[in-house]
């Protein structure tokens, strides 16, 4: 596989210091330029993060003298250092829409850990182990760009992936409704326990967007692509509850779920063991050998023990059993700035490198 060049558009936030991290030995990308805001341009990605930087290991030596650039007035001199770009910036709703289709159109390809574009059916929003095939739309958008390179491709909601994996397998034995009530740490609002002291002994009950955003991004994940769009599923219905609590990294999920064919817990743990998709069959560098573990444990997943499975791009499984007003209840778990957020980014780029989008 060839070397791809690289940029990190909001370098110096919680997932662009998580993207960093994750890339400082990466097999096929190599970080070639760093971007922020006006405020850290400039500056040496080590004075940038100076005070902040939220990561257990150290700043990659690799990066951390390298400048840091602004996002939107160094753009071209950032396009003409690398083949694609990672976006996690903090900016307003309409700066980060325009910010990354600028990039596209300069031919830049944009892998986004933003929200911005999710909605948008030429847009594909990729799980690599659930639905790869959605890349073919990126044909559309870039017609609709008018490039031959630039497109935009969204990782989902990172709560999405507490949930929506293990409920994947089972989709042909008709899903109907999914309950999903999450338990998100707070590294998913970018803090730390030092900077969100009133998380300490205690639970916020809203997490403003979380629940619309883990109702309907599901629905564009388990869609269709028709005529070069994506079409989004009808069901299952979902309705979910989603909370912060004092945990540093990892979203847990309470998931209760019914269906039209039964199906023994025998049934459904084979299933989910046994689960493997593009990801693994093209033996990403990313990927985990096993996406989805069960744990026979009354007590497990634990957020502690758990988050870290297989790199923290495993997702957990545990508890299921029979519910009395739904067919069968669970506990999932995924570590939310790994797979979750920028290495499931970082996992996306390398499917979309395997299928030469990124070329």
């Amino acid at each position: 596989m060839k070397q791809y060049r690289v940029g990190i558009i909001g370098c110096t936030g919680m997932v662009g210091q998580r993207f960093a991290t994750i890339l400082e030995n990466h097999p096929w990308f190599r970080v070639t330029a760093l971007a922020a805001s006006a405020n850290s341009a400039g500056k040496t990605y080590r004075e940038a993060v100076e005070g902040r930087w939220a990561m257990k290991s150290p700043i990659p030596s690799s990066m951390s003298e390298l400048p840091v650039y602004d996002a939107k007035k160094d753009m071209d001199q950032i396009v003409s250092l690398v083949d694609f770009v990672f976006c996690a910036v903090n900016m307003k709703s309409e700066e980060i829409t325009a910010l990354e289709e600028a990039y596209a159109k300069k031919e830049c390809p944009v892998i986004s850990n933003n929200k911005q574009h999710r909605g948008d059916p030429d847009v594909p929003m990729i799980v690599p182990e659930l639905n790869a095939d959605h890349a073919q739309v990126i044909e559309t958008q870039r017609k609709r760009l008018g490039t031959k390179k630039g497109f935009i491709a969204v990782k989902s909601n990172c709560s999405l992936q507490s949930y929506v994996p293990a409920i994947h397998p089972l989709l042909d034995l008709g899903v109907t409704k999914v309950l999903a009530c999450t338990y998100q740490a707070i590294s998913g609002a970018g803090k730390t326990f030092e900077t969100m002291p009133e998380i300490v002994d205690n639970v916020i009950p809203y997490i403003g967007g979380e629940e619309e955003k883990s109702e309907q991004e599901p629905m564009k994940i388990w869609g269709k692509v028709e005529n070069g769009v994506i079409v989004n599923a009808q069901k299952p219905s979902i309705t979910s509850q989603c909370l912060r609590v004092p945990v540093s990294d990892g979203h847990m999920a309470a998931v209760f779920f019914s269906m039209e064919q039964k199906a023994s817990k025998e049934e459904i743990i084979r299933r989910w063991n046994e689960f493997k998709g593009p990801a693994q069959e093209l033996e990403l560098p990313s990927a985990p050998k096993q996406f989805l573990h069960y744990f026979e444990e009354e007590n497990r997943p634990q957020t502690k023990l758990d988050r870290n499975l297989e790199g923290g791009m495993a997702v957990s499984i545990g508890r299921l059993r029979p519910d009395t007003q739904y067919d069968y209840k669970f506990v999932c778990l995924s570590h939310n700035t790994l797979r979750g957020a920028a290495g499931g980014g970082v996992l996306m780029a390398e499917l979309l490198c395997k299928l030469g989008y990124l070329d």
